[in-house]
């Protein structure tokens, strides 16, 4: 696996309790100074920050938090979905308004607010990064039927492309990274369940060494999205 050689004074990763959070978040501790982990529930990385960032009180908490320092990268790894998504019992009829809306919350207008609330911070970086955990069901014409999480990980490619147009003076790298299923804990708990096999999905370290990679980049260069499917996976 790639190796980061530098040392980050500050780095926030949002949604860092579960899943890819939790992952990227454990990864990257070490080499991190103070590592913010942000999340709703108990974080076990860094210095856990409780916040729901789907409200304004989330995201000045967030802001608060970093204050004054400098931050490094902003890895915004949250992300939610329909109930019953992904499976043979989804129906876009029957999503109630409320679980569309906070959908497009977290996923869409939360990484947006955060931004704007931590672009000084990112300022006083030497090499400021944002990364995006998108899909591959925000890629035009992919097979997937959720209608409120397709549409708020299209949302996210379309905040990226005009963010590295807004911020191209600042020089703040911002990449989307559009992964198939990764091979967290709870991803291959469902894949076992529907009878499919672990390699149907991504092994959770080549997503790492990916991220790996965009840190490590000079603040020359940027990369604005990454598509990651699974070799077996639906799309690919």
């Amino acid at each position: 696996m790639l190796q980061l050689n530098s040392i980050f004074n500050n780095l926030v990763v949002v949604g860092a309790s579960r899943g890819v959070g939790a992952a990227v978040s454990e990864h990257l501790v070490s080499r991190t100074n103070r590592l913010i982990s942000v999340s709703r529930s108990t974080s076990s990385f860094g210095e856990w920050v409780k916040a729901d960032i789907s409200t304004k009180q989330g995201i000045e908490i967030v802001r608060n938090t970093v204050g004054d320092s400098l931050l490094d990268a902003l890895l915004y790894m949250g992300g939610t979905w329909e109930s019953k998504a992904f499976t043979k019992n989804y129906s876009f009829e029957k999503c109630s308004d409320e679980d569309i809306e906070n959908v497009l919350l977290v996923n869409l207008l939360a990484p947006i607010r955060l931004i704007k609330s931590l672009l000084p911070a990112l300022r006083k970086s030497s090499n400021p990064k944002i990364i995006f955990m998108g899909a591959l069901s925000g890629l035009d014409n992919f097979p997937a039927r959720e209608v409120a999480n397709s549409a708020s990980k299209f949302g996210l490619r379309g905040v990226v492309h005009a963010l590295r147009e807004e911020l191209r003076e600042d020089r703040i790298a911002v990449t989307v990274i559009n992964p198939g299923n990764i091979a967290t804990p709870e991803v291959l708990s469902d894949l076992k369940k529907a009878g499919q096999s672990p390699e149907n999905a991504i092994p959770l370290q080549d997503l790492l060494q990916v991220i790996d990679c965009v840190l490590s980049l000079s603040r020359s260069t940027c990369i604005k999205e990454i598509q990651i499917p699974a070799m077996n996976g639906k799309g690919a």
